[in-house]
């Protein structure tokens, strides 16, 4: 069964505004009287298996958080379908689904409502949830007071207590310190050998070959490939930046 599905689906951004007069005249000059319209995601189509584990991989601005977020419901679709079935959660590196002025403790439960988990079983994964962020220290604390990491440790925290069918995750494997990535991995491969979907957007290439099976390459928001994990990364990287894997994928 296909978990998540993209039928030839594009995103359309707009430039902010013009905010004043003098900003529409150096437009204008420069022979752009109108806001640019750019693409996030060009004409994408594919199919995400239940169980699969695959890692999204290209340059900064290629167009991966962005087919994340229309993964996910975040975004919606300038042109195409976009299909989910399940449950779903997301950890995005900006904390999606969290609210500023609440503090950490109160924003497990807030997230946890939005992804459709009762009161009574988050407050049963509470003192997990925390000890695993290794936020204990501030958990009382505001999240505006969290750094954009800290803010991402939570979100994982939260959205692997809840034990989704499917979870997406962008950056995680860069977030914090080597033990808390160490930790990541694990429970990720965990996710993975339990049957469960895992989709992950990284830099971090050599992990996510230990992580997934399979691997798009997104360029210019387009597939650009897609395929075996390695397979791809190596096509990705130029020959003499290619990673050394260290393991086979976990399955």
């Amino acid at each position: 069964m296909n978990v998540i599905e993209l039928q030839r689906v594009s995103v359309r951004f707009r430039e902010r505004k013009i905010r004043s007069l003098k900003e529409a005249v150096i437009r204008w000059s420069k022979g752009r009287p109108r806001p640019d319209i750019f693409y996030g995601l060009r004409d994408v189509s594919l199919s995400i298996r239940q169980g699969e584990a695959i890692g999204i991989i290209g340059a900064n601005g290629a167009g991966k958080s962005t087919l994340l977020r229309v993964a996910a419901g975040i975004i919606a679709p300038s042109d195409g379908v976009a299909i989910r079935r399940g449950t779903l959660a997301p950890v995005m590196e900006l904390g999606t689904g969290f609210e500023a002025e609440l503090s950490g403790r109160e924003n497990i439960f807030f997230n946890g409502a939005l992804l459709g988990v009762s009161r009574s079983y988050m407050r049963s994964r509470v003192e997990e949830i925390v000890d695993f962020s290794g936020l204990e220290q501030f958990i009382d604390a505001p999240l505006r007071t969290y750094s954009t990491g800290m803010v991402a440790r939570l979100a994982f925290a939260v959205a692997t207590a809840i034990e989704a069918e499917t979870i997406l995750l962008d950056e995680i494997l860069a977030v914090g310190d080597a033990a808390f990535r160490r930790r990541c991995n694990d429970r990720i491969g965990r996710y993975v050998r339990s049957g469960a979907t895992v989709v992950v957007v990284s830099h971090e290439l050599n992990p996510l070959a230990g992580l997934c099976s399979r691997a798009l390459w997104i360029g210019e928001g387009r597939i650009v490939a897609d395929g075996p994990v390695r397979e791809v990364i190596a096509a990705y990287c130029p020959r003499d930046e290619s990673p050394s894997f260290a393991s086979e994928p976990k399955r």
